[in-house]
């Protein structure tokens, strides 16, 4: 009989909250809440992929997932803090953090100090446009919000700090970038925002994805229409329903709704 696998316990520290600032608890609260919602609208792949969010008053360090717990499970409490040379500042886990999310993520918040909340996903849809030579095409009004969109292209598993350098670069100053062969990777000014852009940029693929698979020939507008359109979507901080910040307190609802224990 073979023995029972073990496994790194979610060992909690119960005093984080007090062990943080009221900003820094909010910020993983929200985080949490992200997670929750990746999972809910089906953008995990098991244990693989990142959120994080920067730390409130701080420019190099931020919050991360702990390697080895479901987004299901994540919690404001066990969120990892690690700074952008790769120390970990705080962990209530026995868990570490994946090599290629700190590559990733340290990276943008290294480098854009206007976000403070990064995503990287490895959907069906996600990977399978960024496959395709064409890349994102805007064929519905969901798209055009992407008109303007970054790519990198795939060097293997984003576990070298070289390649740090070079993500910064294709990323430029874009809300959204297309990993080639790898998946989709979205940055915003918060959390809400990152999750307004992620959920667009995936709601993109999986309409081109459909649209391709239906054999027929595709319409797209001109490119006057599309930057005209373009420019009326694109996230602006005085607007709500652009930025993110007016859905996000509906979508805290929605996981309130069923449960709760993101906030723990």
């Amino acid at each position: 009989m073979n023995p029972p696998i073990s496994s790194p316990s979610i060992k909690i520290v119960k005093s984080v909250r007090e062990q943080v600032s009221p900003e820094e608890w909010q910020a993983r609260v929200d985080l949490a809440a992200c997670y929750r919602l990746v999972a809910m609208y089906g953008y995990t792949e098991m244990l693989a992929n990142h959120i994080s969010v920067r730390v409130p008053g701080s420019h190099d360090q931020f919050l991360i997932n702990p390697y080895g717990m479901l987004y299901e499970e994540i919690t404001a409490s066990s969120l990892i803090k690690i700074d952008v040379d790769g120390n970990v500042i705080f962990n209530a886990t026995d868990y570490g953090v994946n090599a290629a999310g700190f590559v990733i993520h340290s990276a943008i918040h290294m480098a854009r100090h206007d976000v403070d909340c990064v995503a990287h996903t490895h959907t069906p849809a996600g990977m399978a446009v960024s496959a395709m030579e064409c890349g994102l095409l805007p064929i519905a009004q969901t798209s055009m919000r992407f008109v303007q969109i970054a790519y990198h292209d795939f060097e293997g598993i984003a576990d070298d700090i070289d390649e740090r350098e070079r993500l910064v670069k294709d990323l430029g100053n874009h809300e959204a970038m297309i990993l080639r062969n790898h998946g989709l990777l979205v940055c915003g000014r918060d959390v809400a925002g990152a999750f307004n852009v992620l959920f667009r940029l995936e709601r993109a693929c999986e309409v081109q994805v459909m649209a391709m698979a239906a054999n027929t020939k595709l319409i797209v507008p001109s490119q006057e229409i599309l930057e005209k359109t373009y420019d009326k979507m694109k996230p602006r901080p005085e607007a709500a329903n652009r930025n993110g910040s007016l859905a996000w307190p509906a979508l805290l609802r929605k996981l309130d709704r069923v449960d709760t224990s993101y906030r723990n």
